[in-house]
């Protein structure tokens, strides 16, 4: 039943259950994006294991969370199971083999996996504002800062970083408002609040070098099989918003750094988002539509999408209009919103005179679902009730001792599990800082120095007097500086870093479409 150049996903069946014929996903259209819905409990995590299974075999790199473990096991070779092979039976799976595929472990906390992260200037101020619900005067201010740091050529790398800048900005918001616009104190203290907010919930853990290379998870193993990466999330799902904005991230990096291949003969790669409403709840209207505007161009880079959530209401209608390859399993229908979720399902597919979708819907039972796939000319397949066939890969997650051998034989093995904290605009701040205040003391040394009595210092070059002389110019110097207000060394430095960003204006990055930096 497997067939060159596609995924075996399931068999359909009959009104009568009997077998009706094998389903497939065809890999020249499995960059058009996809979707697997369903209840919770309905199979959800195993069609997503089949379907990376399926891609990796073909030779394509996956990445994939893992919010409750389950899919480490694909690591692992399936052991045979009555389930498994009852199911292989029904849907006459005859060359039904275990198998096991080459994954590397994510992990943005470094427990379960290969530490993962990216710098406060990669992620971008409409990520890291979504990331912190910043309002929109907060908004502006952040703008504010990373055009500062883009211009002046400040790093920033770490939170540490961004916190320093805007103590800058905070100091010194007179100055920098009639250069960059409105930076008020109150919308800088309310961003430093969220910042520690953020630290509180580990995000400063994700922020940081060495960051993420974008090929680095997009690998073939020795065998030809696609890297399975797969991001464990249990932790990080207790921050909904920072495991949302991370793979926002992710997907503008893939975005902006790949190339245009326009339709290839199978995906360069493909990115599973699993609990994808956490993407969209309380997201901005502009966040929205530049998701939409990523997910619609994204397929000419090579790079599949395909959310995984319970309901298809979580996904905006601009968005679920890209998404071609569709697995609806079981929803509830008990309150008016879940059966305007079955309605939507059902209307989504091109229909089967077989049978009712909406009625269906409701009634599938663990391990199937309604699929409909691209077929010839990217049209959508007629819907089919499907038997999903059983995964390759072990159903389950993996024990620590398991995981970790895999990490120990793993290709990034010591590229990410150690801190590098190299200068960056914490440091370059304060340096400048230590310099004008040792440039402050000097010259307040100096003055002391020339106002002691007896002293020759002063007008002692020759052609310019004696001591009468001196004593009168040190009388003119100290009524000229009688009403002089020295400025202060905090005052000193940051003037000193704002005539810095006014002299280079040409040198501020490129962002993209997400606002992460073009390389």
């Amino acid at each position: 039943m497997i067939e060159d150049g596609k995924i075996f996903i399931g068999a359909s069946r009959n009104p009568d259950d009997s077998i009706n014929k094998p389903e497939y996903l065809d890999l020249k259209f499995g960059n058009r994006h996809g979707l697997v819905t369903g209840a919770t409990g309905t199979g959800k995590t195993v069609t997503l294991q089949v379907l990376a299974e399926g891609f990796s075999r073909a030779g394509v790199p996956v990445f994939a969370a893992d919010i409750k473990g389950d899919l480490s096991g694909i690591a692992a070779k399936g052991e045979p199971k009555d389930f498994l092979t009852k199911r292989a039976e029904q849907i006459g799976f005859t060359d039904y083999e275990f198998d096991q595929f080459p994954v590397i472990f994510w992990d943005l906390f470094g427990q379960k996996g290969h530490r993962v992260r990216t710098t406060v200037a990669e992620m971008g101020p409409l990520l890291l504002a979504r990331l912190m619900d910043a309002s929109e005067p907060q908004e502006g201010v952040i703008n504010i800062a990373f055009k500062i740091a883009d211009e002046a050529g400040l790093p920033l790398l770490d939170l540490k970083d961004f916190t320093s800048l805007l103590n800058y900005m905070g100091e010194n918001a007179t100055e920098l408002s009639s250069q960059f616009g409105l930076i008020s104190k109150a919308s800088v203290g309310s961003i430093q609040r969220a910042l520690l907010v953020l630290e509180q919930q580990g995000a400063e853990h994700f922020f940081g070098e060495p960051a993420l290379k974008i090929s680095d998870i997009m690998r073939t193993h020795t065998n030809g099989y696609g890297q399975i990466s797969v991001l464990a999330a249990d932790k990080l799902m207790m921050n909904p918003r920072l495991y949302a904005t991370f793979l926002l991230w992710l997907l503008s990096e893939l975005f902006e750094e790949l190339p245009e291949v326009g339709d290839p003969d199978k995906p360069k790669l493909v990115f599973f988002f699993d609990e994808a409403h956490l993407l969209f709840n309380d997201a901005p209207k502009v966040l929205i539509e530049r998701v939409e505007q990523v997910v619609r161009l994204i397929r000419s880079k090579g790079v599949g999408v395909y959310f995984v959530t319970q309901n298809p209401l979580d996904v905006p209608e601009t968005v679920l209009a890209q998404l071609g390859n569709r697995a609806q399993h079981a929803l509830r229908a008990y309150s008016p919103r879940e059966q305007k979720a079955v309605k939507t399902a059902a209307d989504t597919f091109r229909p089967n005179p077989a049978f009712d979708c909406a009625t269906v819907i409701t009634n599938l039972g663990t391990g199937e679902a309604l699929v409909s796939t691209l077929e010839a000319k990217g049209a959508p397949s007629i819907v089919e009730r499907t038997l999903i066939r059983p995964p390759s890969g072990r159903v389950g997650p993996l024990t620590d001792g398991e995981r970790q051998q895999v990490m120990d034989r793993s290709p990034v093995l010591g590229v990410y599990d150690e801190d590098v904290d190299r200068e960056s605009a914490f440091e370059m701040l304060a340096a400048r800082a230590k310099k004008a205040a040792e440039a402050e003391a000097a010259k307040r040394a100096q003055e002391e120095a020339a106002e002691q009595p007896g002293t020759t210092s002063g007008w002692n070059l020759p052609g310019f007097g004696g001591d009468d002389d001196n004593r009168q110019g040190r009388g003119q110097s100290r009524g000229r500086s009688s009403g002089y207000q020295r400025e202060t060394v905090v005052e000193a430095a940051m003037k000193s870093v704002a005539r810095t960003v006014a002299t280079q204006v040409g040198r501020a990055l490129v962002r993209g479409i997400l606002g992460s930096l073009k390389r």
